[in-house]
């Protein structure tokens, strides 16, 4: 998992095409497509990693956990970055949460949208979200996705200490606001711990979601929502994060 070479059709992630996932139950009927992330991710970097060293080799790990958390979640078998059995993952501190019940709570971005906020101050509530309308709004108001580079990794294998920096153009409305075009940026910390087969086991975020919602609610609010979008958009099949 922590090799660097490119592989068929993605440059950055594994698992995506090739034998082993011939029968591979993909969320939305096929694999995602990262070709438009890929480019915005290539377009504003900050930092471009040696071939092989040890922050490529952690950015392309991340990358590749995030699309199988995204879009494998039908049949846990077919994560092949994590031990489905061990695997845990905390936001912030709180209890850290297996699989299934990373699928009851929707999964996804709420995962990292969990708040402990009095309901009437939550301007994004994940208790009120689905895995899919939660998708279907940020891959709305990101219709090029949402990039991700490593900026720092402060330990490496077993335990990856790392820090990273997501970020998307509002191009699309968020929740009935307006799109801005605009970057917003997410910065953070993580933590990855791997087993003796460099699978995944345990993974910590440190994260502040209101620097991503603050970014997606500047613009004027009264403007159509992604509330009744098909679920065909071909975004929602597609990216996500990246």
């Amino acid at each position: 998992m922590m090799a660097s070479s490119s592989v068929e059709g993605d440059k950055y992630r594994t698992y995506l095409y090739g034998e082993g996932e011939r029968n591979t139950q993909w969320r939305y009927g096929a694999p995602p497509n990262y070709d438009a992330v890929n480019k915005l991710f290539e377009e504003g970097r900050t930092k471009i990693w040696p071939p092989g060293s040890l922050e490529e080799k952690v950015q392309n790990l991340v990358k590749t956990w995030e699309m199988e958390m995204f879009h494998k979640t039908i049949c846990f078998d077919d994560c092949k970055t994590v031990d489905q059995n061990k695997y845990t993952l905390s936001l912030n501190g709180r209890r850290g949460i297996s699989l299934e019940e990373k699928r009851k709570i929707g999964g996804g971005y709420n995962s990292f949208m969990q708040t402990s906020l009095p309901e009437k101050f939550r301007c994004y509530n994940p208790d009120e979200e689905t895995v899919d309308s939660a998708h279907r709004a940020f891959t709305t108001a990101f219709p090029r996705g949402f990039a991700l580079e490593v900026l720092q990794v402060y330990s490496g294998p077993p335990v990856i200490v790392y820090k990273f920096r997501h970020w998307g153009i509002m191009e699309g409305p968020f929740k009935g606001h307006a799109p801005t075009g605009e970057i917003v940026e997410l910065y953070g910390m993580s933590i990855f711990e791997l087993d003796e087969h460099s699978k995944i086991v345990k993974v910590e975020f440190f994260l502040d979601r209101g620097e991503l919602l603050g970014g997606l609610m500047k613009g004027n609010y009264g403007n159509d929502s992604t509330e009744g979008m098909p679920s065909s958009c071909p975004f929602l099949k597609n990216t996500g994060t990246g």
